[in-house]
């Protein structure tokens, strides 16, 4: 019965990186297909090959995950599921209504909320919690905002004289580099996340003598979440391509070197980030270059309010689903 709970954990995992990937494709794509740079097919298998490559580039995050959130002792096959299937739950409802929200924190925010339902507030580790996910929830995307902001800023003080015609036939070249490099880092922070899950599970069932990433599971995450992006989530993509702000080739490469810089930082100090929130922020602060105006408001509101609840609604659905599933 345990090592069947143990399979089932691991496809689960595997489907919450799968969706992971579809929803979170947007982060890698959105750009690029809107400035019709590439077509939302070629952009899309480009940007799960990517994403795969960057699974193997560390496992500094998938440490913070399986072993910086929560206590490992009291960690369970049942509290794992719990907090899997509230993520899988809250991935599916915000990519049904087209809202960007973070797959990071919907993970965290159900690890934390399961395993709270079986132990205690006690079981938190709240330093790991503080430093590696509260601070760079709010720091990141502030980031994200600013460095957009001042490399479009720079751009546009560097070709002040070029024609405009030219400007845009050059970046359209170089967001070919500049959305690659945006997928590598989302692969790069986001696989891991899963890795950590499974990982833990493996841990917590005895099968590993000490907390490290096997071989196997780096190489399913990467697949699975490249596979998950090749299978393209649409309504996030159009959402964060075209409803937030009209983005040019110029516009999309400097939101997407501008997040790539902090993702790829981030995933290097073992910082579970948020991709979703940091090319959104990135996106943002490119477009405030060109006023207020030239931004969706009413659109960034939705995506910060879902922003704000992820990590508390699925704690709250990971601990309901610890009270309800028999084990």
């Amino acid at each position: 019965m345990v090592l069947t709970l143990l399979f089932v954990v691991i496809a689960t995992a595997l489907l919450f990186e799968y969706i992971n990937g579809f929803h979170d494709s947007a982060n890698a794509i959105a750009t690029v297909v809107s400035t019709k740079v590439l077509s939302a097919r070629t952009a899309v298998i480009y940007a799960g090959l990517l994403n795969m490559v960057g699974a193997f580039l560390g496992t500094h995050v998938a440490s913070t995950i399986g072993q910086g959130i929560v206590l490992t002792d009291i960690v369970t096959q049942g509290v794992i599921l719990c907090a899997l299937l509230a993520a899988v739950i809250w991935n599916l409802i915000t990519w049904y209504l087209g809202i960007p929200s973070s797959s990071s924190h919907a993970l965290i925010g159900g690890l934390m909320g399961a395993a709270i339902a079986e132990a205690g507030f006690k079981v938190i580790l709240i330093d790991g919690v503080t430093k590696k996910v509260l601070l760079p929830m709010v720091t990141s995307p502030i980031l994200g905002f600013g460095i957009g902001f001042v490399s479009m800023v720079a751009i546009l003080w560097l070709c002040a004289r070029a024609r405009p015609l030219v400007v845009n036939v050059y970046f359209r070249k170089l967001q070919l580099i500049s959305s690659g490099i945006m997928a590598l880092s989302h692969g790069s922070n986001d696989a891991q996340k899963t890795m950590g899950i499974i990982t833990l599970a493996l841990f917590s069932y005895g099968a590993l003598p000490s907390f490290e990433v096997p071989g196997w599971v780096i190489i399913g995450c990467a697949v699975t979440m490249g596979l998950g992006t090749m299978a393209g989530g649409w309504r996030i993509i159009r959402t964060m391509g075209n409803k937030m702000i009209k983005l040019k080739p110029v516009h999309g490469f400097a939101a997407e070197t501008s997040a790539a810089t902090v993702i790829l930082t981030a995933s290097h100090f073992g910082i579970p980030v948020s991709t979703t929130h940091i090319i959104s922020t990135a996106i943002m602060g490119v477009g405030s270059t060109q006023g207020h105006h030239a931004l969706n408001l009413s659109i960034i509101k939705n995506i910060l309010i879902a922003w704000v609840l992820t990590i508390p609604v699925c704690m709250a659905i990971a601990a309901v689903l610890s009270f309800i599933l028999p084990f």
